[in-house]
């Protein structure tokens, strides 16, 4: 009956509200460094089986279709685009890009993240007071493992490996100060968003795999140069009226459902 029009158009709208959060929070960070987009996977719920396929009558005659009546729809779960952003040339010189796979490893809570480490693809550092290089996001993570900058160091080089060198005043040669890591994750789809431009490791995503960056398939860093966010305004844009027209039409069901069920009701009278 259209009761299972109701209950079907009914979870259409929850399923496409969920998908018009997901758009609204990429466009919403679409200036956010080091950002990858999300999209709403979707999946058909149970199905009500009023005859099977392949059934012979008395005759021998096989059915050669089914009888299914389906439920509706469920948001099966977000999946992440880790496709690179574009590079946007910054000039800063604790601004850092990666190039291909990897993430800056960071120390946290272990409330926040299991081990204490999380990891970003967000390379706008700075320094803090006791010169290590941290995040510009609110809480100023520590980039993992430490590098203090020198307050009295005039240059600051870091290259496509992740060393890094500062060069002193009345010094000539500039001065291995540190070593940025890159972390590697089989299935980083997989891992945990958790704000603050950082991710933390799942089971789904497995272990990370720490080391040199343009290493054993981890990308290059670069110095002066931020990875912009992979948000693809149109696409984004044309996702936006494709949801909203999807949820019109899952509203007129309901409304055509509820005038049916009130047409069935009004036989009543007769």
């Amino acid at each position: 009956m259209a009761i299972n029009a109701l209950n079907a158009s009914a979870t259409g709208l929850s399923a496409l509200s969920t998908q018009l959060d997901v758009i609204a929070n990429n466009l919403a960070n679409v200036n956010t460094d080091g950002f990858k987009a999300s999209r709403a996977n979707f999946q058909d719920l149970l199905y009500i089986e009023k005859q099977q396929p392949g059934v012979r009558n008395a005759n021998g005659d096989e059915r050669p279709t089914g009888l299914y009546i389906g439920l509706g729809v469920k948001t099966s779960g977000t999946q992440q685009d880790f496709a690179q952003g574009a590079a946007r040339q910054t000039g800063r010189q604790l601004d850092v890009m990666i190039e291909g796979d990897g993430f800056f490893v960071v120390t946290v809570e272990d409330s926040l993240a299991g081990g204490g480490v999380a990891y970003t693809r967000a390379g706008n550092f700075a320094v803090n007071s006791d010169g290590q290089m941290v995040m510009t996001n609110t809480e100023g993570r520590i980039l993992d493992p430490v590098i203090e900058i020198p307050d009295d160091a005039e240059t600051i080089g870091i290259n496509i490996n992740g060393l890094v060198t500062v060069r002193l005043p009345g010094q000539v040669d500039p001065q291995e100060v540190g070593r940025i890591e890159l972390a590697k994750f089989i299935n980083p789809a997989g891992l945990k968003q958790i704000g603050e431009n950082l991710w933390a490791e799942s089971p789904a995503s497995g272990s990370a795999t720490v080391g040199e960056p343009n290493t054993d398939g981890r990308g290059r860093v670069h110095q002066n140069m931020l990875e912009a966010s992979n948000v693809d305004p149109t696409i984004e844009l044309m996702n936006l009226i494709r949801t909203q027209r999807a949820f019109e039409l899952n509203a007129q069901a309901i409304k055509a459902a509820d005038d049916t069920l009130q047409q069935v009701s009004n036989l009543k009278r007769f």
